[in-house]
């Protein structure tokens, strides 16, 4: 029905798209570690699970996450199936390391969002049974205290530290392969552009590591 080149695109804008939320996302949660209290963080979750239109674009987010994961995967059986299969070796030269392994990393990263929605998500939306804290004198759902009882278990701390290195290993190929797969390639800047993934990987990564990391050992 869709070319690859339309699969590529909607893919790429779905990716860039995910990539803006990881940013906000992060802000958000860093509050929780930098602020001196969990006022601020808990503020910021009430109003993200009310606000109707936060609502409205969490529903475009998690179509967002399905469209990127679809397309990923049918590109990637569709590359595997169109592969010469005369080819004793697969040239990888024109290929980055962690370029190779988008698609087991993809998997990775969604087996690691079902865990992260089903602990906070699902339980703050549905599943009641949240600790609740008073904040001038009126009540709210605490997520902060459910955050940090969830890192303070050194199982649950280590495995979403590993997650969150995979989900590092693939953002550093997600924000320059969209940009090419948008027609931005030059040249000139897409060096700039390969360094820059790498560096927005590196930023986001390293800011979610500290999360759980500060949580389990200072907090």
């Amino acid at each position: 029905m869709y070319s690859s080149i339309t699969k590529k695109v909607i893919m790429s804008l779905m990716g860039l798209f995910l990539i803006t939320f990881l940013l906000v996302h992060l802000s958000l949660n860093l509050t929780l570690i930098i602020s001196s209290s969990k006022d601020t963080f808990n503020l910021a979750a009430h109003f993200m699970g009310t606000n109707p239109v936060v609502k409205v674009l969490e529903v475009v987010l998690f179509g967002g996450f399905i469209i990127h994961i679809f397309w990923g995967i049918v590109l990637f059986f569709q590359n595997w199936a169109a592969r010469p299969h005369s080819y004793a070796v697969w040239n990888h030269s024109q290929e980055t390391f962690f370029s190779k392994y988008m698609i087991h990393t993809g998997a990775l990263i969604l087996a690691f969002l079902a865990i992260h929605l089903l602990d906070f998500w699902y339980k703050s939306r549905f599943s009641g049974g949240m600790p609740i804290t008073q904040i001038d004198g009126i009540k709210y759902d605490d997520m902060g205290q459910l955050v940090l009882d969830k890192f303070k278990s050194p199982a649950y701390c280590s495995l979403y530290v590993i997650f969150l290195i995979f989900m590092g290993f693939h953002l550093d190929h997600a924000f320059q392969s969209a940009l090419q797969s948008l027609g931005i390639n030059h040249s000139k800047y897409t060096p700039f552009f390969k360094k820059f993934s790498r560096f927005l990987a590196v930023v986001i990564t390293i800011g979610y590591i500290s999360i759980p990391i500060v949580i389990y050992f200072i907090l």
